[in-house]
């Protein structure tokens, strides 16, 4: 997220990044280990892991104040949790992004409490850079998490399973991992650029009896492919929903 916002312009010297680990981060910016004892923060991003937040929230409730939008990356932690670990912050946002944050291109899903309109269009425009940020309600976070979180992982495999299927057809590997990329990167490109949707899309490549329709033909069959795709997602959901569980208790 710290390389797309820096990509977009924003100064440097207007982050504070604490890490007991990383030994850089990007734009130069100075890493400190701990978290300072006081300071004036308009924003704080969390970025641990949910079972830390017990053990971290303290110092960072001191620094939240009435002036302060505490920002939440932890998966399973509902805004009631974050409500409890910092009572005294402005408002409180849980947001669920992905590894395309670099690029700018990734979904961005939000839900907020404390915040008015002005101040949601406010944070929107802070998740512009970073890709197309999308409001939610919080019932829906677990399966957003699951579509927008998980999902570039869902992707990968396919990719690879692609890349894997033409190698074991006949085509050397490397090549075969190049051309399944290049494909996904263009068919991506073009969907989001197109006025169809992807399923119509996917009928306009494949002409009656041609080679697109055989092989559409083998995922369409019995409705196998949504089928698995969406027991890909209810797993991924059903698991956010226990980590949440687990959150409250």
């Amino acid at each position: 997220m710290l390389e797309g916002w820096l990509a977009a312009g924003r100064d440097p010297a207007s982050f504070t990044v604490v890490d007991p680990v990383r030994e850089a981060a990007p734009g130069g910016i100075a890493i400190s280990r701990e978290l300072p004892a006081r300071g004036q923060f308009g924003a704080i991003l969390l970025g641990v892991k949910p079972q830390s937040l017990a053990e971290v929230a303290p110092q960072v409730a001191l620094l939240a104040g009435s002036d302060c939008v505490v920002l939440s990356l932890l998966a399973g932690v509902e805004l009631e949790v974050l409500q409890h670990h910092f009572p005294a912050a402005k408002g409180l946002v849980r947001v669920m992004p992905n590894l395309a944050v670099s690029l700018g291109k990734a979904p961005v899903a939000l839900a907020a409490q404390g915040l008015d309109e002005a101040e949601c269009s406010a944070l929107s425009d802070l998740m512009r850079p970073l890709g197309s940020p999308e409001w939610i309600g919080q019932d829906k976070f677990d399966l957003v998490t699951a579509l927008a979180g998980s999902g570039p992982a869902f992707v990968y495999r396919f990719i690879d399973a692609l890349g894997a299927a033409a190698t074991r057809l006949g085509l050397p590997e490397e090549q075969a991992r190049a051309m399944a990329l290049a494909m996904v990167e263009g068919a991506a490109a073009l969907a989001v650029q197109s006025p169809h949707d992807p399923g119509r899309l996917a009928d306009m490549v494949a002409s009656k009896g041609g080679t697109t329709r055989a092989g559409l033909d083998v995922l369409d069959e019995d409705g196998v492919l949504n089928g698995l795709v969406t027991e890909t997602l209810r797993a991924a959901r059903d698991r956010s929903a226990e980590m949440t569980r687990d959150a409250r208790a």
